[in-house]
């Protein structure tokens, strides 16, 4: 490894301890709340501590790609973190994957119950927006707010979650499943990094093209987390990896096989890494999440 590829990994994990720091702090004050029951708040932090965190480093890095400092995103990432968050512990009830584990510990419904696990999505959910509305101002915070929501809606995240839950007894092409992944994951990430780079007052145009980035990497991330699923790797994932298969989910090397599957990230990732050379030298930490991605690849 480069000394500049060490200091960008250095980088980012510096930037994750910061995210979980501000994470921690968030609870907290929320805790603080006469209105917020504690046992809520629990739930919550289960659900929201604890994982890589690439939403919030995209946003982060999006935003020093595009000049700004990072610090200047960072509620803005948590806000987006949040939402992540929320859409794994409906993800994890029984009417949806019913995955018993997340991250390598009780998913959030087996944790405190079915009840109070939806609750507590519910809350994620919707504190993002508060969240986020406080962390800019002015036009910027309605284009914001703008963006988080289309990317998480019924267009986005919870479209793509709508289509991949449905009854797919044969594998749909690589259009219809890359669409699939695009919304349920890229959309996301796609805020992440538009979102960012509004935190650094760059340009809509700058904006856009920092979103359309992110969504091409969250893309490439889905197919990648299809990928180890397929060949059962459960310790990388910290989850089971039977849910699509025994769903018939509509994967990426279900559909297209995992030698194209793996081909078509690297194509990806070569594309992104060549769209990011305009941003030089800010991007080299949008690099780093580029190569991080490649080495999960199974």
């Amino acid at each position: 490894m480069s000394e500049r590829a060490a200091g960008e990994e250095q980088l980012l994990t510096g930037w994750a301890v910061l995210v979980e720091d501000r994470l921690e702090q968030l609870l907290a004050d929320l805790a603080g709340d006469d209105g917020c029951p504690a046992r809520l708040v629990e739930a919550m932090r289960h659900a929201l501590l604890g994982g890589k965190h690439l939403r919030p480093l995209l946003a982060l890095a999006a935003c020093r790609a595009c000049g700004g400092r990072a610090e200047n995103a960072l509620d803005v990432a948590c806000a987006v973190e949040m939402i992540h968050a929320y859409s794994l512990v409906h993800d994890d009830l029984p009417a949806m994957d019913d995955d018993d584990f997340r991250r390598g510990r009780p998913s959030c419904h087996r944790q405190f119950g079915e009840a109070l696990a939806i609750l507590a999505g519910d809350a994620l959910l919707t504190w993002a927006f508060e969240i986020l509305a406080k962390a800019l101002g002015g036009e910027a915070c309605t284009v914001a707010v703008a963006l988080l929501a289309r990317a998480a809606g019924p267009a986005g995240m919870v479209g793509g979650q709508a289509d991949d839950i449905s009854s797919w007894p044969e594998p749909p092409g690589q259009e219809a499943v890359e669409s699939i992944a695009r919304r349920k994951t890229g959309r996301l990430m796609g805020a992440a990094a538009g979102l960012g780079a509004l935190a650094a007052a760059a340009d809509t145009t700058t904006c856009t093209s920092m979103s359309r980035l992110g969504e091409r990497l969250g893309l490439a991330f889905q197919i990648v987390d299809d990928l180890l699923a397929w060949h059962g790797e459960s310790s990388r994932l910290g989850r089971p990896t039977d849910s699509d298969r025994l769903h018939q989910r509509p994967t990426h090397p279900r559909s297209c096989g995992p030698e194209l599957s793996a081909g078509r990230v690297a194509e990806l990732l070569r594309e992104i890494r060549q769209e990011l050379q305009r941003f030089t030298p800010g991007a080299d930490a949008l690099l780093e999440l580029v190569a991080l991605v490649e080495k999960r690849v199974p």
